[in-house]
């Protein structure tokens, strides 16, 4: 699932590094604290404190013996990829949905609001910005109460300074906004690749699932799931295009430094939902592939080009240049710190061409296909025939371009 971000970030990074060290905000990390005031009441605090204190919990909603349309959801992220997805997987289901989501989403922001409240309809939609903790308390402070929250959120690029606002803080601000609805179940959309930190966003990303365990440890009533999904249908269908134009498949080395069990949102968003009620995944770090075995780049390729009916031919591309690119764009950012971003995206593309999006067997240090659990019935060979026929529409990569 190699990826080469940079040249979709290069340009913003560069304009960046004409600002100075000390001009850029210094990372600044939430985390919790329990607190017991007199009463015994427990309160989720921040070290990024806001005007006002975040509420206290409001008294769990117990929920599993519930209809699905007693139980309220709340869902940010909603207009992003997967929440989308969840959001309508969870109206599906009979479940009344609170939508947090951005007066405009889409790629690039091209869908405004009465878009953006149509395409989650019947959900209520509320529009808020999860990065500012006093805002999305006070916009949500009439929708409860919340039985359960499903957290959506990612950081677009996986920069450095975006990965703790997105990744960590407004993840926070989530599950501050839903415990003090009376949320009693949190499940949280992280990702396989956390599992081997070495990026950014990755740090982020646990660092907050650290915290919510914590906060299941501290009050019994409440629980949590994590869902960490391997890759995604659109993150491998960059090239389809430009295969099915005649242009060679590009991997990196040998095609076969790694492998993933990518998986459908559809089949994402109904595993999400299930977590919900379902006690079996309460408490638990749910890794979650699609259905059938791991597939190398150079399986994709394969696979690419037989629907198309054509011979294969690939350019495979040395990871040490990749290698080579991050080292100077680190050498770089030193001198101008603005390039911080850039250095780390490249980071980024490379450990997409190098490590596998599969669980991680303890026991042997490596990526396990057996050890990975798979779940629906939408493949990608199924992706890649629609894809062929109707084009990427719907599936636009926008930052997250592949070759």
């Amino acid at each position: 699932m190699a990826t080469l971000l940079l040249s979709s970030h290069l340009a913003a990074a560069a304009y960046s590094s004409t600002t100075s060290a000390s001009a850029r905000p210094a990372p600044r990390f939430v985390s919790f604290r329990s607190t017991a005031p007199k009463g015994g009441r427990r309160v989720l605090a921040s070290s990024v404190q806001p005007s006002s204190p975040p509420p206290a919990p409001a008294a769990a909603q117990p929920f599993r013996s519930m209809a699905p349309s007693e139980t309220t959801v709340l869902v940010t992220g909603a207009t992003g990829y997967i929440g989308r997805f969840v959001v309508r997987e969870l109206l599906r289901r009979g479940h009344p949905v609170v939508a947090v989501a951005r007066s405009r989403s889409g790629l690039r922001g091209r869908n405004g609001p009465e878009e953006v409240v149509a395409d989650l309809a019947p959900a209520r939609v509320v529009f808020s910005d999860v990065t500012d903790a006093d805002a999305l308390l006070a916009d949500l402070s009439s929708q409860g109460p919340i039985h359960a929250a499903v957290c959506c959120l990612a950081s677009r690029g996986g920069g450095v300074q975006d990965s703790w606002r997105v990744d960590y803080r407004a993840t926070l601000h989530t599950l501050q906004a839903a415990r003090g609805l009376g949320a009693a179940h949190f499940v949280l959309l992280s990702a396989v690749c956390v599992q081997k930190p070495l990026l950014e966003f990755q740090r982020a990303k646990l660092k907050f699932e650290d915290e919510l365990a914590a906060e299941a440890a501290r009050d019994p009533s409440f629980t949590y799931s994590i869902v960490r999904p391997t890759a995604f249908f659109k993150s491998l269908g960059g090239q389809v295009e430009t295969v099915k134009n005649g242009q060679p498949y590009v991997m990196f080395g040998d095609g076969k430094l790694c492998a993933c069990k990518p998986i459908s949102e559809e089949d994402l968003a109904a595993f999400i939902a299930d977590c919900i009620f379902d006690e079996g995944k309460a408490n638990k770090i749910l890794p979650i592939g699609g259905p059938g075995k791991a597939l190398t780049p150079l399986e994709q390729g394969e696979m690419l080009f037989r629907l198309l009916g054509r011979e294969p031919k690939f350019i495979k591309v040395p990871i040490q240049i990749m290698d080579a690119v991050i080292w100077v764009l680190d050498g770089l950012a030193k001198v101008f710190p603005g390039l911080e971003d850039a250095a780390e995206f490249g980071k980024i593309g490379r450990y997409y061409a190098s490590e596998s999006m599969l669980v991680l067997d303890p026991e042997t240090g490596e990526y396990s296909d057996e050890k990975t659990p798979s779940y629906g019935n939408d493949t990608l060979e199924q992706f890649f025939e629609r894809v062929i026929r109707e084009g990427m529409a719907g599936q636009e990569l926008g930052e997250q371009t592949i070759f």
